[in-house]
């Protein structure tokens, strides 16, 4: 095992996908139309999915490179200019960003309320849609292991085919509903989709029989992740279930974007996908008990001492 921290000597995560500024707002209950709120608290934050996994990684003792499609250029959009601060502040690897000149980098308005639940607005210029990594298969030559997003989907494909004609670990955050025919979930080896993802992929309520209708359509591993209820993956045709970590949620803002960051993370070192999946929700249990969106990503140390507390989850991890 890495030390936490040690943003040196880890396994290397290439992660592809969306990368946003994110300007996050407390308040005790999401306001009613028409009226003046104040909030308990604001701050403007590095979030998406890729960005948010690659500090994960980084916290946790490995290393991150991120792959996103931002405008440009640098000194035109600020937005661009402060997301590559913040990464690098966090000892990511930004070389292989993908900047486009005239193009506005995303934003979000995040309202994040007492019981931790969020209500997010976003912004996404057009342009960025036709951004295409420069060179997939150097992006991901040195990498132990790949995570890709679904938001930019056309971005994140060809890192996808990449790594798999590397024969590398292939990671897909299920995060947004698919087509069962994408061509994204037969290019990966593992996707982890949200309980909504799922849902909406499969066209089934059950997340049971959803778990089934996609594993179908794809030969990667398949698992769900479902809030503070279990997380469900196939193994040997049975529906297998791990529990999620009871904590006090102050903010669920990035959690399902740490999960994915600590998983990759976790096959990269050798873990089995059950192992994987008890590590990663480790992560993004503490995460939830932080306000901070993606900001609030553990490092190693917190994560091991909550799966020391609770040994029936540590597995072999």
């Amino acid at each position: 095992m890495v030390s936490s921290g040690d943003g040196t000597k880890g396994k290397l995560i290439v992660c592809a996908g969306m990368a946003v500024i994110d300007h996050v707002y407390q308040v005790d209950a999401f306001p009613v139309p028409g009226t003046k709120n104040r909030a308990r608290d604001f701050f403007s934050v590095l979030g998406g999915c890729a960005a948010n996994a690659a500090v994960a990684i980084s916290r946790l003792g490995g290393r991150a490179r991120v792959v996103a499609p931002l405008g440009g250029p640098a000194g035109d959009d600020l937005t661009g200019d402060a997301m590559l601060m913040q990464l690098e502040r966090e000892r990511i690897d930004i070389s292989h960003v993908v900047r486009i000149d005239g193009a506005r980098s995303s934003q979000s308005s995040i309202l994040v309320d007492g019981s931790g639940e969020r209500l997010i607005v976003s912004s996404r210029d057009p342009a960025l849609e036709r951004a295409r990594p420069l060179d997939p298969a150097r992006t991901i030559d040195d990498a132990d292991a790949i995570l890709v997003d679904n938001r930019f989907a056309e971005f994140a494909l060809p890192i996808a085919r990449a790594a798999s004609a590397a024969g590398k670990i292939a990671v897909l955050d299920g995060d947004r509903p698919m087509r069962l025919t994408d061509d994204l979930l037969t290019a990966v080896t593992h996707i982890v989709f949200s309980a909504d993802g799922l849902r909406a992929t499969a066209q089934n309520e059950a997340l049971a029989a959803a778990l089934e209708r996609v594993t179908s359509c794809t030969p990667a591993f398949v698992a769900v992740t479902d809030g503070p209820n279990d997380m469900l993956w196939l193994e040997g045709g049975m529906v297998r279930r791990l529990p999620a970590f009871r904590v006090d949620v102050v903010d669920t803002l990035a959690a399902g974007d740490v999960f994915h960051g600590a998983f990759a993370l976790a096959l990269a070192e050798g873990h089995d996908p059950k192992g994987a999946m008890q590590f990663a929700a480790a992560a993004a249990a503490i995460k939830c008990t932080r306000f901070g969106g993606g900001m609030g990503a553990p490092e190693r140390r917190e994560v091991e001492r909550l799966l020391a507390t609770q040994p029936e989850k540590r597995a072999s991890i």
